[in-house]
């Protein structure tokens, strides 16, 4: 029997929140009060999953949900992962208007072909119907967002349908794509739902912004098969760029080959070697750009040589000749001299006060540099770095969520004080 086969009972060491409370992922959606309304279809069995997920991004959700809905979630659960009441029927108080807590986003998940023509055809007969209808008029005065999840058997993907889809989107509706699956539309993860949320209500200075990020390992190739690369996974590129995105912010994701995947709604691109990088980026800066994040772990030396084919295995002892690849970074500034650019230092056994030294070298040069040593993040660690922009002091982070955070912050500064820098470089 397999030593695992048994769990030996004892209480949770993971750190205690409150019973309602979720940890938070970050704050696009503080200060924001979404409209969570759940229609009868059986996807409405996710909605709580969904409620919590927009809490993780500082959110104030009410759930408002109809007869049908109530088949499949219970009022008490929905209470629970939102942590308010609940509206289940209009009263006197006039719910459906949000007059004294108004809405900042009304997300249906998930939206039944019921509700979506009725919708499109301006019927208020139901209390998400009613909501949907006051949600549509302010709307039209730029008051708020309006959000579906479409949801049903593809049977029921009418002509209809596309007509009250087409025509709700020319009212400035946003339809979230559903997962297709089976011969249905399901409702898509909480993730890319709760992006569509805060990209609709982001206020950021770099939203609409085009930024390039990179990250990962960029290997070198010593035959068709083997290459030379270092430890990194590119999780924390993937978060510059899930941060930035999560912003409004146009993001264009160059990853190493051998990177851990990127989301699949963030646009990206693999670069198979050290060439094929420098090529992505050069392309990629052919577009005008207003930021360059250039997180990635090029290899900093490659074999003279390159051996077609494999090498063969058990051929005795093969000598490689290594000489330095060229700093794409430095191409990138020398050919877009006036980009912003956010340069990474990595070094090992390295005093800080040497560490700090290059990095405010790097930043007086590009704009700005995140530098980190090894010693300060040990293996399954928490990420430790300092980030120096131009002209201010280091500052020291701890976590690859607020680094991120922090180069948005940095980048939304550039914006403003330069809005239409970078905007058209060519």
């Amino acid at each position: 029997m397999s030593p695992d086969a048994h769990w030996n009972p004892r209480p949770p060491v993971s750190p205690a929140i409150g019973d309602h409370d979720v940890p938070l992922d970050s704050e696009h959606l503080t200060g924001k009060h979404v409209a969570l309304l759940v229609t009868g279809g059986i996807a409405a069995m996710k909605s709580p999953m969904v409620a919590r997920a927009l809490r993780r991004h500082g959110a104030q959700v009410t759930a408002i949900v109809s007869s049908e809905g109530l088949r499949y979630v219970t009022e008490d659960t929905l209470a629970w992962s939102t942590n308010r009441p609940v509206v289940t029927q209009l009263s006197p108080r006039a719910e459906h208007l949000s007059g004294n807590e108004p809405f900042d986003a009304y997300l249906v998940a998930p939206a039944t072909y019921n509700t979506i023509n009725k919708m499109a055809c301006g019927i208020a007969d139901g209390t998400v119907t009613a909501t949907l209808a006051s949600a549509l008029g302010r709307l039209e005065r730029g008051e708020c967002a309006v959000l579906l999840c479409p949801t049903m058997h593809g049977s029921m993907h009418t002509q209809i349908l596309s007509d009250s889809l087409v025509r709700l989107q020319s009212f400035g509706v946003q339809v979230i794509a559903p997962r297709d699956d089976y011969g249905k539309h399901n409702l898509p993860d909480e993730e890319p739902i709760v992006r569509a949320v805060c990209r609709a209500l982001s206020r950021s200075s770099l939203r609409s912004r085009r930024v390039l990020v990179t990250g990962g390992p960029v290997p070198a190739p010593l035959d068709a098969v083997r290459r030379i690369s270092s430890r990194f996974t590119g999780a924390l590129g993937i978060a510059i760029a899930r941060e930035l995105d999560l912003c409004g912010c146009d993001v264009d994701l160059v990853l190493g080959s051998g990177s851990i995947a990127a989301p699949a709604w963030i646009r990206h691109h693999i670069a198979r070697d050290v060439t094929h990088y420098r090529s992505l980026v050069l392309d990629a800066l052919e577009r005008p750009a207003h930021a360059a994040v250039l997180s990635a772990a090029v290899a900093d030396f490659a074999p003279q040589e390159v051996r077609e084919g494999k090498v063969p295995s058990g051929t005795g002892t093969w000598s490689v000749e290594l000489q330095p690849t060229e700093k794409v970074i430095d191409a990138v500034h020398r050919l877009h001299p006036s980009l912003p650019i956010i340069g990474f230092k990595y070094e090992e056994h390295c005093e800080v006060d040497a560490l700090l030294k290059i990095a405010r070298a790097r930043a007086s040069m590009h704009g700005a540099c995140v530098a980190n040593r090894g010693e300060d993040t040990p293996d399954g660690g928490v990420q430790t770095a300092w980030f120096t922009a131009a002209g201010h002091d280091p500052i020291r982070i701890t976590g690859k969520a607020h680094i991120a955070r922090a180069i948005r912050e940095h980048l939304e500064r550039v914006c403003q004080a330069h809005p239409m820098a970078h905007a058209a470089q060519h």
